[in-house]
C-alpha cells in the first residue's frame, strides 16, 4: 500500500511530504493507521545529524487504529486502538525488534529515525511489540505522546530517580519530557518541585504541573539558586531533561551529599540526550549518585495504562501537555517552531 509521510532528505534539509510504499505485515507485524504522532526535540538532532541515512522517515510517538496484523500476531487485531511507542511492550532481554524492511521512496529504501518505529506518517508497520493498546473513549490525539514524552519523563522520575513523598527534586528543562518528569514527581508526593528553564513563560507553565519554585538560568545561576532553595543542602535527586553541555555541567552539582554511613547521598538523573562534550568536574560527584534514564526505563505494557489512568483522573493534563497541533503539510513550521523555543510543552501532528 502506499501512505504519505514526512521524509527526511538530506541533513538541516526540509522534510518532503511525498508517498512512499509501505509493505506487507510480516508474521509479527501489525499495520497502524494513525490518528496523531508526536513531534519531539531527538528528531531536530537527527535532522542535523550528517550520519542520519536518507530517506528516513522519523517520529516514534502516536497513536492509531490497527489495519492488518501478521498470522503471528495475537496481542491485538484490526479495528484496536493502540499507542504506537519505541520501546519493546516486555521486557526484551536481547536486541529490540529491527525495523520493519520494506519501505521504499522513490525505489530507495527507507530507514527510521529510531529503533524500531516511525510515525510521521499517515500508516505505519511496525512489529507487534511497539504497540500498546489504548482503551475506548480514551481521546486517541493527546495520548499520542504516551510513547515518548511522558513514558520518558514520568518514567525517569518514577522507574529511575524513584521519587518518593518527601523528596526533594529538581528538574532542567520544561518541554514536553521535562514536564512530565515534573507531573510524575508532583504525583508522586515531591516537595520541593524546582524547575529551571531560560524563559518565564515556560516556567510559568510548568506551574500547571506541579511544579513548585522557578529558576530562570538565564539570569541567575542554577547550581547557588537551588542550594539557596534547599538551605545549602540540595535536592534528593535532579533531572537534566535536555542533555546540552551547560545543564550537563550543572544538573549533578544540586543533588545533596550523602554522609558515609549515616546518610544517602542524592541522585541526578540524564534524561536528554548528550548534545556536545561536557567536563564533569569528578570531586563534586564524591558520595552522589550519577545515573541515565534509557526511555524512562520503563515497561509500556505496564506503564502506559497507569499514564492513561492518570488522564482520565485529572493528574496528567495532556490537554494542557499538547499545547499545538500541525497537519502533516505543516510539518516544517511545526520543526520551526519547535527549534526557535516556541513550543510549550509537546507539539503534535494530526492525520
Amino acid at each position: 500500500m502506499k501512505t504519505r509521510a514526512a521524509i527526511h532528505v538530506g541533513q538541516n534539509a526540509p522534510q518532503v511530504v511525498d508517498e512512499l510504499d509501505l509493505p506487507d505485515p510480516g508474521p509479527n507485524h501489525v499495520t497502524v493507521s494513525l490518528f496523531a504522532s508526536g513531534i519531539c526535540h531527538s528528531q531536530l538532532h537527527q535532522i542535523h545529524n550528517p550520519n542520519q541515512p536518507t530517506p528516513s522517515v522519523l517520529g516514534h510517538e502516536a497513536t492509531g487504529v490497527v489495519t492488518g496484523a501478521g498470522s503471528g500476531v495475537d496481542y491485538v487485531k484490526e479495528g484496536d486502538r493502540v499507542m504506537v511507542t519505541w520501546l519493546t511492550r516486555t521486557p526484551s532481554p536481547g536486541q529490540r525488534p529491527a525495523a520493519v524492511s520494506g519501505w521504499a521512496y522513490r525505489g530507495q529504501p527507507v530507514n527510521f529515525g529510531l529503533g524500531g518505529t516511525a510515525t510521521w506518517t499517515e500508516s505505519t508497520v511496525v512489529h507487534e511489540q511497539y504497540v500498546v493498546k489504548l482503551p475506548d473513549l480514551v481521546d486517541e490525539q493527546l495520548t499520542s505522546i504516551i510513547g515518548c514524552a511522558v513514558m520518558t519523563g514520568a518514567g525517569a522520575a518514577l522507574n529511575t530517580g524513584r521519587v518518593r513523598a518527601g523528596d526533594s527534586v529538581a528538574v532542567f528543562g520544561v518541554g514536553g519530557v521535562g514536564l512530565s518528569c515534573v507531573q510524575a514527581c508532583a504525583n508522586a508526593g515531591a516537595y520541593p518541585i524546582i524547575v529551571v528553564d531560560l524563559r518565564d513563560d515556560k516556567l510559568a507553565f510548568a506551574s500547571q504541573f506541579g511544579a513548585t519554585h522557578f529558576v530562570n538560568a538565564s539570569i541567575e545561576d542554577p547550581v547557588a539558586r537551588i542550594r539557596e532553595l534547599t538551605g545549602g543542602v540540595g535536592v534528593d535527586c535532579s533531572f537534566d531533561a535536555i542533555g546540552a553541555p551547560k545543564t550537563l555541567e550543572q544538573f549533578y552539582q544540586v543533588v545533596r551529599t550523602g554522609a558515609n554511613g549515616i546518610s544517602e547521598p542524592g541522585t541526578a538523573v540524564l534524561i536528554g540526550v548528550p548534545t556536545g562534550p561536557t567536563q564533569f568536574q569528578m570531586g563534586q560527584m564524591w558520595n552522589r549518585r550519577l545515573t541515565g534514564s534509557f526511555g524512562g526505563g520503563g515497561r509500556p505494557e505496564r506503564d502506559f495504562p497507569m499514564y492513561v489512568r492518570w488522564f482520565q483522573e485529572g493528574k496528567l493534563p495532556l490537554d494542557k501537555l499538547v499545547s499545538r497541533r500541525y497537519r502533516l503539510e505543516q510539518i516544517n513550521d511545526a520543526l520551526g517552531d519547535l527549534e526557535r523555543g516556541d513550543i510549550a510543552g509537546r507539539s503534535i501532528i494530526v492525520f
